[in-house]
């Protein structure tokens, strides 16, 4: 054997007892280390294969601020309650859900009144598990290990609970807060009780489920589950894409019967200020009940994605094969045919994923990066070691890979190397622009299209962050977040921020108005700007590092963009940011501003006073 061919082989045999051990872990269930970037990786192929129809055999009542206003006051009452349900199963339903937590007495004739509402039609409330140290959930031992273990449940009042069927509604985020799974069976103590979604679909089915330790029977149909039972979700699109009417519709008795007849009807709340929401890959703020709608659905007609021991297994496969083949490329030809054969075997299994996605099902994509990405690195690191010739190479692609994510941050860096190595607090103005209409715009136009649109608008708000002094700290799809602060504080922040504002606003128009007429009438955009204390640092791990500011300002300035929608206006400005720019700003100097509004700005209490600005060539 050859003094090239032995280490290719040590290096080959390695690569796969790699991926081998990280396929076994993965199989098992035991690499939760790599879900924040399985997370992203799965909202990239979610929008990538972009909206589903949902089933129809789903209605959505929502509670939502035009019932609140029917009714004057929030929570409804448990006789307005009483009254939604007595009318919805009139109308003939499969099953009647109430996504809300009816644990605290209410009136006794009001609880009464819906007790017997509910022993009136085939119902299910919503029961809620409480976990030890308000973990998400924990692992136990034995024949349910992986099933979620709770503390105790919050259980309706036993008038409730005695009329209708209970299930518990808790789901699995990731740390985004994005509903990834919902379990179906929950256990605390000796106690086990089924999930909300389960329960409902039973009592849909007429039926109850068989369940196996990777799958459950359901109306004839088998529906493969994840390890310890639990149901991988898949969005059908942003809230609303499940039909949905308003209680208010029920309560004026204008209610359609045949969006109703042997439909499964779920009421929740989806009024503004009740919390109930989850950010999604097609919507930051999903209403609870849209997530629990998608469970079902997912139970009643097998629609979901898969994600179980065999596709786990296939996952492994994956994991053994891809990092052997990349090493076995990179020995074979140390040129650039050889980088070509790597890029074309990751371009083949990227096509794999995609595929298989987008016939529902989930196959990893962090388990073969993480395999195969170390391998290669470390054999072409050993090559570049052997092969001194190689070396400007290989420094090169180096420098490239340890570039920073923040534009104009890189030389800042290159002087000062412990450059928030440690967290700085400060003050800072923040920006975030957005385009509005862009998603349904890329599903029109097609990927290149939406492709050159990004990158024209990535283009234009990096120049006008730039020539005034900020910082893009990253771009979000059709929107940026922007920083005026970094790397060095200056008394002029929020007053180059404001110049921002307005010129980000005027070359938006401007781009806009460059477009076919058919693209301009469906874009729009938003920016929120606020100024205070921030806590910026460096994210990520030794070998891999980004820039990131965290805190109540980056929040209320993203917010202030959903204002500035409400408010139709270009941008929405807090009154701490204009008075740190002073009067002197851009925002006083041209166009037209008005304020301030006293504003109650979502997921954050008492009021924030709120300017909104808008240019003089658009209509206000």
């Amino acid at each position: 054997m050859s003094r090239r061919a032995l280490p290719t082989l040590i290096a080959l045999v390695l690569a796969g007892l790699w991926g081998a051990g990280l396929g076994f872990a993965h199989w098992r269930g035991d690499m939760a280390f790599l879900d924040r970037f399985e997370a992203t990786m799965t909202d990239l192929r979610t929008l990538f294969r972009g909206p589903a129809t949902p089933p129809e055999l789903i209605t959505i009542v929502a509670i939502d601020d035009e019932a609140v206003r029917h009714e004057g006051s929030y929570p409804l009452s448990r006789a307005t309650l009483a009254r939604i349900v007595d009318t919805i199963g009139r109308l003939g339903p499969k099953a009647i859900a109430l996504d809300l937590l009816l644990v605290d007495p209410g009136a006794k004739d009001n609880d009464e009144a819906l007790a017997r509402s509910l022993g009136g039609s085939r119902s299910v409330i919503a029961a809620a598990a409480v976990y030890p140290g308000g973990r998400q959930w924990t692992l136990g031992e034995g024949p349910l290990a992986r099933v979620p273990d709770a503390e105790r449940f919050l259980w309706p009042l036993k008038a409730f609970s005695d009329a209708a069927a209970v299930g518990v509604v808790n789901v699995i985020t990731d740390r985004t807060g994005t509903p990834r799974f919902v379990p179906l069976l929950f256990r605390a103590a000796d106690r086990l009780e089924a999930s909300f979604s389960l329960r409902v679909a039973t009592v849909a089915a007429g039926e109850d489920p068989e369940i196996a330790p990777d799958h459950l029977s359901l109306g004839g149909r088998s529906i493969r589950t994840d390890i310890g039972h639990i149901l991988p979700l898949a969005f059908y699109g942003p809230r609303g894409t499940i039909r949905t009417i308003s209680a208010a519709t029920v309560l004026d008795g204008q209610l359609d019967p045949g969006i109703i007849r042997d439909r499964i009807v779920l009421i929740g709340a989806t009024a503004t200020g009740t919390g109930d929401v989850f950010p999604t890959p097609f919507d930051p703020v999903l209403p609870g009940v849209e997530v629990m709608s998608t469970a079902i659905a997912h139970l009643m007609t097998g629609d979901g994605i898969v994600r179980d021991r065999s596709v786990r297994l296939a996952d492994a496969g994956f994991a053994v094969v891809l990092p052997m083949l990349l090493v076995g490329l990179l020995a074979w030809r140390r040129n650039a045919s050889g980088l070509a054969a790597v890029a074309g075997v990751v371009l083949l299994w990227v096509v794999v994923n995609m595929t298989a996605f987008s016939h529902h099902i989930w196959m990893s994509a962090a388990l073969p990066i993480t395999a195969a990405v170390p391998p290669a690195i470390l054999f072409g690191a050993a090559q570049l070691w052997l092969g001194r010739s190689r070396a400007q190479f290989f420094a090169t692609q180096s420098q490239l890979l340890q570039r920073v994510e923040a534009p104009g941050m890189g030389e800042w860096l290159a002087r000062h190397g412990d450059f928030l190595s440690d967290p700085v607090r400060g003050d800072a103005a923040i920006l975030f622009i957005d385009l509005s209409g862009f998603t349904g715009l890329s599903e029109i136009v097609g990927p290149i299209a939406t492709r050159e649109l990004l990158n024209s608008f990535h283009a234009l708000v990096d120049e006008e962050v730039t020539s005034c002094g900020g910082v893009v700290t990253s771009f979000m799809g059709d929107g940026a977040m922007i920083l005026f602060g970094l790397p060095q504080p200056s008394a002029n922040d929020a007053f180059n921020a404001a110049r921002c504002c307005v010129g980000l606003s005027s070359r938006t128009n401007i781009w806009l108005a460059s477009l076919p007429a058919s693209t301009a009438s469906r874009l729009g955009f938003k920016i929120g700007a606020h100024h205070g204390t921030i806590v910026a640092s460096r994210l990520g791990g030794e070998g891999r590092q980004h820039i990131a500011a965290i805190g109540d300002t980056v929040n209320v300035a993203s917010r202030l963009m959903e204002i500035a929608a409400d408010h139709n206006a270009e941008v929405a400005v807090s009154d701490e940011m204009l008075e740190a720019a002073g009067r002197d700003c851009a925002l006083f100097k041209s166009g037209s501003l008005r304020g301030p509004v006293e504003t109650q700005i979502r997921g954050r209490s008492g009021l924030l006073a709120i300017w909104f600005w808008q240019s003089a060539r658009t209509p206000q």
